[in-house]
């Protein structure tokens, strides 16, 4: 099959969150299964371009309809990590992608609707004519609108998409003025609620909403949050679009990669280790303490990793850090905050406990470091408020850490409570589930998980090793693409 992924974000070239290892991760395993795979990206003057091979030009002076005139962009082609991809740079005095920054601008609505009709255009004039394309979260969302409205009367009407929404909360917001930028025009057309309206204000457009009204199937990144997006306010706003097209409508779990993220062969670790020989663990965690200074003991050593934003339960985390000291364990946390008020309320929370010998916060994002923590650490707490799919809890069960999460999205979908979950056999359950945002059940689970870190050590390898004997890599999840793709080829 040749597939064709349109995303703002590819990692480790454009990555600023998750969406970036989802585009390569599941790209890398199309290809592996025969597939052809093609990406087509937005060439920002901030991107890792140490990370792309045999950069050339693939298309000089496409013109791209634009505001009644055109744009002209130059198209470079090149290799990421093995990955074929495709940047667009537009040739024009708005200077789309030459930001310094992915996201962020005042115009983004404007840049990213541009990167759309610039993508399609693209392929028309390069008589690329993949089985399906598939596009991910609000930047891509007039795609699908595009090739539905224009695109089909000019030689592509056999191309089917795929939309995947990563994160609800963004959704392209936009006035009318989208339309006549791209030629889609007819206001009274496109205004109506069936199709680009939004639902809660007449007078704007949504781009995510046009994804999922026109596309030919529709998903988001678990199961769990499918069903959250579907019937609770996780669908900010989009629940009854989503009630309206349920039947092309699913969640797909994402998956880790399991070459980068395995304690097999971790390049960024002193040991490496298995579910047969968890030893290594153990040294893992002493040059984790070395590192960090912090004292040799037999406590569990706890960790926390990731940003430090609302969406992540900041406020859990930060208990978290006290109670773990409180109970005598040994607390680590990696992560930046994306507020001022956040990160100055960490960073007096570092300087209080700078000298404490069983804590460390480490402000601010160092990958290797976050390896040696997966690796050292006996567990992880991901207490999000909400959480479409989540890396951590995954990554955490790979390398034996255990989870410590709140029931959400696909924390649900991937962790199984040792206690309490009666969808798995004792023998399937991987870590620990609380579900209210109070102090008292983030208490509760990490009290069960240290207990029986401390009285039944024998159970507690027993629960790491269930968990890692789970794959959440991307070779079922790109199963579970291949039959979406085969479907709508086939409508």
């Amino acid at each position: 099959m040749y597939i064709v992924q349109i995303a703002s974000e590819c990692a480790p070239v454009i990555k600023a969150g998750g969406l970036g290892d989802v585009v390569y991760g599941l790209s890398r395993e199309l290809e592996n299964r025969g597939n052809t795979v093609e990406l087509i990206l937005p060439m920002y003057d901030c991107m890792r371009f140490d990370h792309i091979w045999g950069l050339h030009d693939a298309y000089r002076d496409l013109s791209v309809p634009w505001d009644g005139g055109a744009i002209l962009c130059d198209v470079y082609c090149g290799w990421v990590h093995g990955r074929l991809c495709f940047f667009i740079k537009p040739k024009s005095e708005e200077g789309f992608f030459d930001r310094g920054v992915y996201y962020g601008c005042a115009d983004d609505n404007m840049r990213f609707a541009f990167f759309s009709k610039a993508a399609l255009e693209f392929l028309l004039r390069s008589n690329k004519r993949p089985n399906v394309i598939h596009c991910h979260d609000w930047q891509t969302g007039l795609i699908p609108v595009m090739l539905f409205e224009i695109y089909k009367y000019h030689g592509m009407a056999d191309q089917r998409v795929c939309y995947t929404i990563h994160n609800f909360k963004h959704q392209g917001i936009t006035g009318s003025e989208i339309l006549k930028l791209t030629g889609l025009n007819q206001e009274s057309y496109y205004f109506q609620y069936d199709r680009l309206r939004d639902n809660f204000n007449p007078f704007a457009l949504n781009m995510m909403k046009g994804g999922i009204v026109y596309s030919n199937f529709v998903n988001t990144v678990s199961p769990h949050h499918a069903w959250e997006a579907h019937y609770t306010e996780v669908g900010c706003g989009l629940s009854h679009t989503i009630h309206l097209n349920e039947e092309r409508f699913s969640g797909i779990l994402n998956g880790i990669d399991d070459e980068f993220w395995n304690p097999q062969s971790d390049r960024y670790i002193p040991s490496h280790y298995s579910k047969d020989d968890l030893a290594a663990k153990e040294k893992n965690k002493k040059a984790l303490r070395d590192r960090l200074l912090l004292q040799d003991s037999d406590q569990p050593l706890i960790c926390y990793i990731g940003r430090l934003d609302e969406q992540k339960g900041v406020h859990l985390v930060h208990h978290a850090i006290y109670y773990a000291l409180e109970k005598g364990a040994q607390f680590v946390l990696l992560g930046s905050a994306t507020e001022p008020g956040i990160n100055a309320k960490f960073q007096h929370e570092k300087a209080f406990l700078n000298e404490n010998p069983d804590c460390h916060l480490e402000l601010g994002f160092n990958e290797e470091l976050s390896h040696l923590i997966y690796a050292g650490a006996d567990m992880i707490v991901v207490p999000s408020n909400y959480e479409p799919c989540g890396l951590t809890q995954m990554i955490g069960l790979q390398y034996g850490t255990v989870p410590i999460v709140r029931g959400v999205g696909g924390l649900l979908d991937t962790v199984f409570d040792r206690d309490y979950d009666s969808s798995k056999p004792p023998e399937k359950r991987n870590g620990y589930v609380f579900y209210q945002t109070d102090e008292k059940a983030i208490e509760s689970a990490m009290d069960r998980a240290i207990g029986l870190y401390q009285h039944a050590p024998e159970e507690y390898e027993k629960l790491v090793i269930q968990g890692m004997e789970y794959d959440y890599s991307w070779h079922n999840p790109a199963e579970e693409y291949l039959k979406v793709y085969e479907f709508i080829r086939h409508k």
